[in-house]
């Protein structure tokens, strides 16, 4: 299925760790170009804004075939008009295949021809099933697509795309079974979020293929961003209101409006205490931007003090435990610490005997350099010392 070559993924793999060590320096610039010569991979570029301009550059090559199929096409009239979009999905899987034969990845090329495709295959469908009122069907085939071309090509951003369309499905299945179904639609949100969460952890931790690891992390952290989402009480509050035109009166409330309160406070604290815990970068992230949110969430409904006010009352706070923070933590050299990392990647030490196994056959010997103390002639364990005094 994976169409790239196993063994230039773990190059890649490999060779990405190099430049972890190297940068934390463990291992001396000499060694990573060693590494690199012996590991051939990909044609990859990791500079986001030469991606990106490459991601424009194919974007205009994919839309000029497809204006040329347009072109060509126009005969047809109606039914062209109905068929056009997989014949531009076609166009894209074509020009994919050809870029990922010349072992480009992440490249700016091959992301324009993928995400093309996905989004002409989106858009088929919804030209096909006439669907205005809801995109239930659309997004299927978009969740099944890109899951498709993420374990083909291994694509980051089919991944992404693939959790927000299989998050429309949910939403909008939902929808279909009537007002008890975007009445439970949080809660089932909810389990659905953590079922995979827990499921995508797993996986993770039972990975045996490196370079599913990047697509297996991005889920698992859009599974705990859903999460918190579908029971924050201002999302559920808001689309109780657009959905089933609930009209929440002065003194009244939600139902279940206890239960969304308390979520909405409770599961930052443990995302914050669970990253502090478990040393998790990402999750700490997501953790402050939950906290940001639930502020947010009291500030949309109860304005306790003026805008003003709170927001200088709330950056004295944050500067208070920044502050304190780094005084208790800047000295110490393990665990959770104000040092910088040395490393970002937190895996890089655990693969660095790997690395460096695969390294050896090329490594030079370091050169010996005499010393300039010229120590005596003892023997055995002598140290140096000689027999006479």
């Amino acid at each position: 299925m994976i169409k790239y070559d196993k063994n230039l993924l773990n190059n890649l793999f490999l060779t990405e760790e190099a430049d972890s060590l190297e940068n934390g320096g463990f291992i001396s610039k000499d060694q990573k170009k060693i590494i690199r010569n012996q590991l051939p991979s990909f044609k990859i570029q990791n500079n986001i804004l030469v991606r990106l301009g490459f991601f424009v550059l194919g974007s205009f090559l994919y839309s000029s075939i497809c204006s040329l199929v347009t072109v060509i096409g126009l005969s047809g009239e109606e039914f062209f008009f109905k068929i056009c979009c997989f014949l531009f999905a076609g166009v894209g899987i074509a020009g994919a295949e050809l870029i990922t034969n010349q072992k480009f990845y992440r490249h700016g090329l091959d992301d324009a021809f993928i995400l093309g495709t996905l989004l002409s295959i989106g858009g088929g469908v919804f030209v096909i099933t006439e669907d205005f009122e809801t995109v239930l069907t659309p997004a299927i085939f978009v969740a099944i697509a890109s899951f498709l071309t993420y374990k083909r090509y291994l694509h980051l951003l089919s991944m992404l795309v693939f959790c927000f369309a299989c998050s429309a499905v949910l939403f909008f299945g939902m929808f279909e079974i009537g007002n008890i179904g975007k009445t439970i639609l949080p809660f089932v949100a909810m389990l659905t979020s953590g079922v995979f969460y827990f499921f995508t952890k797993r996986k993770i931790n039972n990975l045996k293929e490196v370079y599913y690891y990047n697509g297996l992390l991005l889920a698992n952290n859009f599974c705990l961003i859903l999460f918190y989402l579908s029971c924050n009480y201002l999302v559920v509050r808001e689309l109780s209101s657009e959905l089933l035109g609930v009209d929440v009166q002065p003194g009244h409330d939600i139902p279940f409006a206890y239960f969304f309160y308390a979520f909405t406070f409770i599961v930052p604290i443990v995302y914050l205490v669970q990253a502090l815990r478990t040393k998790n970068r990402i999750m700490l992230w997501i953790s402050f931007a939950a906290i940001a949110f639930t502020v947010f969430t009291i500030r949309f409904y109860y304005s306790v003090l003026p805008i003003e006010a709170a927001l200088t009352l709330g950056g004295l706070v944050m500067f208070a435990i920044a502050f304190f923070s780094i005084q208790k933590l800047k000295k110490k050299e393990s665990g959770l610490t104000f040092k910088p990392d040395r490393i970002n990647h937190s895996n890089a030490i655990l693969n660095a005997q790997t690395l460096i196994v695969a390294s050896t056959l090329g490594m030079k010997p370091g050169i010996k350099t005499e010393s300039p103390m010229d120590f005596g002639g003892g023997g055995f364990s002598g140290g140096g010392s000689g027999e006479s005094f």
